[in-house]
This record gives C-alpha cells, structure tokens and sequence, in this order.
C-alpha cells in the first residue's frame, strides 16, 4: 500500500482564528462553521501557515492511502488515526526511513532518546520531505578553520527567502545532495545540526547556518570522500540547494530563565550549541539566575571552530573549557579531563533540578564522558547509575552523537 503525507488541522485545539487561511499562498484553507481544513489538491507544502498559528493545530500531518476530502474534514470532531504509525500507534513513518535510522544511531547512548525540556518550545517536525523538499539559496561559505589546519569546517549561510521553515536550536536539517550513488539510486539525505538561533543569523532574515567539517577519511584514517560535506564546502554564493526537515524534538533548549544548560562537545558538534548561546546572549536581559557551561575539545586550536567569536563572548554569559588533545604547548587533554578538572561544579550542576545537560559530537567521546560523570559521581557520595535515568526521564540529559 503506496502512503501519500497530507497536511491536516486539528479539530480539538484549534480556537477558529483564521489566521491560518488568511496566510495560506495557495488558498488550501477553507472552513465552514464547525471546521477549519485543508484541500489535499492545492496545499503546496510551504507552510507560510504553520508559524502563525497560536495552538499548534495547523501543525497536524498523517500518512494515508486516500487523501481526505474537505467534505471528509468537516464533519470531524478528532483527527484519523495515522494509517503510517507503527504498530502501537506511537512512531509515525512519515519521518523518512534514512533519518530515523540515523537519529536512532545519534540518542542510543547513555539510553536512547529522552524527553524534551519542560519548557522547551514546541518544534515543528518534517515539514518538508524528500519528495517535497525546500529549496535554500547560498548567502555566504566562510572557512572557519585556518588553511593550513588539517581540519577543513565552514559556515554556510542559508537563505529561505519566502519559505517558512521554523526551527528551534538543537534542532537538525536534512540535505539531499545531487547525483547519485554507486548503484544508481538518489544519495540519501544527510543530517546537520542548525548553528543559529531560531530567529536567524540575522533578527528579521529568514535564514539559518549550517557548521560543515569536509570529510576526506573515515575514522580509521582511510581516504574518502563525503559526498554531502564536499558539496556544501564548495557551494557558492547563490547556489541552491534542497532541504527536509526539520527535524528533532528533544535535543532542544530549555526556556526557563533559570535555566543551567551544559554543553559538551567535539568539532562540529559545537553547532546546536552556538545556536543556543546565541539565543541567550540576544536575550540576556531576560534570563534570572541561568547560566551556560561549555566543554568544548578539539585536537588544536586551530581546528576548533567559532574559536574567535567564542572567547570574546562575556564571561558572565558563558564559562568555557577547552580541551586540545595534539596542541604542542598544552597537555594532552579531552573533554572528559576538563569535566574532572571541574567535579566540584560538575557535581553541584547534577544536583541542581534547573540543570540541563546536552552532549553532541563524535561518538568517541561517549564513553570517555560516561566515565567522567560516574567518577565524579563517586568522589561526591552520589551514585550516577541511580542519576542518569532520572535525568533522561525528566528531559535533563540529552545525548547526539554521530561516526
């Protein structure tokens, strides 16, 4: 049975202020005196609508095998089931199969994918798929990484024009490269975690960044050549490209003024995270007794990306470490040595019910992290197997790692 994904609105929570059709490019939106709904034939998938909506009813998708009427729809009280969720109806299959499988890879350590932040904003999931992706123009490439380091990451700008495409830090996009691979079929989409904050790189510009490493060998050291990494490194200004997603809704910044957000991470995996101190240095003056703490490793300085714009960042905002593993006139360290440099904060920080911790880079660092958190754990009578879960459970402990 072939599923087609059609864009619906939810009779339950939505409050009928027609903010949505009055929006709507393609005038798919109709309503009568029960129902607001959407024709199936002349939605285009832009969803100019979805950000403007003030309950999160128009953000309502489901995979059918025959596309609702707006007959159908008016005469709704509660949405369909999804005919594409799996069999216990919690895990729908309109996020596509190469995403999943990549995103189950990315939280399966320290226990999988956990809840989101209470006061985490709502994010808006796979608006825009494989088969109707978005198309971004190139507004800027800029090498981070000195040319003559080992280590080849840029920042490249990305500029939706007119496409609505909401997004949250900590959240990720799909890129579908072009060509094709080696048996013929279409390259499968690759995932980036976002490095601006969700208004943008520039308040009032809908645009977002991406944080690209060139990929010229795998981790054994053996050459390739990454088809994604290499074709965004080289893109220039006012190339397009196509985009899916977004994606992710738990890896997401926490929204209490309060708030202490930890951030551990390797390379690029700096991304969501220079979303997220953006996000808090724009908005400062809000924030109560909140606070931000970066483990950030990299094997130089050199190679560590945003070096510049991250030590000039207010000390009062952000307390950064850093960890150079091959750095000539420093000790060999790596992130998890500059978390037990730092047990006593790090184990206040665990104890702290506004802590919220995030860990994004390569999957080496994992276990060298784990580690860290258990002995710290122990030297401050606390038992970290006992923590961990209530962390995971109470949306405090967030895990993306990638190979």
């Amino acid at each position: 049975m072939t599923l087609v994904r059609q864009h619906l609105i939810d009779p339950e929570i939505c409050i009928r202020c027609n903010t949505c059709e009055e929006i709507c490019p393609s005038d798919a939106i109709t309503h009568d005196d029960l129902n607001y709904v959407v024709d199936f034939n002349k939605c285009d998938f832009k969803s100019s609508c979805l950000p403007p909506c003030p309950t999160g009813a128009i953000d309502s998708f489901r995979m059918v095998a025959e596309p609702f009427s707006t007959a159908d729809q008016f005469q709704w009280d509660v949405l369909p089931e999804d005919q594409g969720a799996g069999s216990d109806g919690s895990a729908p299959s309109d996020i596509p199969d190469d995403v999943a499988r990549i995103t189950a890879i990315a939280t399966e350590g320290f226990g999988g994918q956990p809840m989101p932040p209470w006061s985490a904003a709502h994010p808006y999931v796979n608006i825009y798929t494989p088969d109707r992706p978005a198309t971004g123009t190139i507004a800027g490439n800029l090498r981070l990484t000195d040319k003559n380091a080992d280590v080849d990451i840029h920042h490249i700008v990305i500029d939706m024009g007119k496409t609505a495409f909401p997004y949250l830090e900590g959240q990720s996009i799909g890129i579908l490269p072009p060509g094709v691979d080696e048996a013929g079929k279409p390259h499968h989409v690759r995932l980036y975690s976002v490095a601006s904050p969700r208004e943008g790189e520039r308040a009032g510009h809908n645009n977002l960044a991406l944080s690209i490493k060139r990929i010229e060998e795998d981790q054994d050291g053996k050459a390739v050549h990454g088809v994604a990494s290499n074709f965004l490194c080289d893109l220039k200004r006012g190339a397009e490209i196509r985009i899916t997603g977004p994606f992710g809704k738990t890896f997401l910044m926490p929204n209490e003024p309060d708030a202490r957000i930890v951030m551990i991470c390797t390379g690029t995996g700096a991304a969501p995270f220079r979303g997220m101190t953006e996000r808090r240095r724009r908005r400062a003056s809000l924030y109560g007794n909140g606070s931000m703490h970066l483990f950030f490793g990299a094997r130089r300085r050199a190679e560590l990306p945003y070096f510049g714009p991250l030590m000039k960042l207010p000390k009062d905002l952000i307390d950064v470490e850093l960890a150079f593993s091959r750095e000539t006139d420093t000790p060999k360290e790596y992130v998890q040595d500059r978390l037990r440099a730092r047990a006593d904060d790090v184990a206040a920080l665990i104890q702290d019910e506004n802590s919220y911790f995030f860990i994004c880079g390569h999957k080496r660092m994992e276990e060298g992290v784990h580690d860290a958190f258990m002995d710290i754990c122990a030297a401050h009578d606390l038992n970290w197997a006992h923590i961990l879960p209530d962390l995971r459970d109470s949306g405090r402990f967030h895990v993306e790692t990638y190979f």
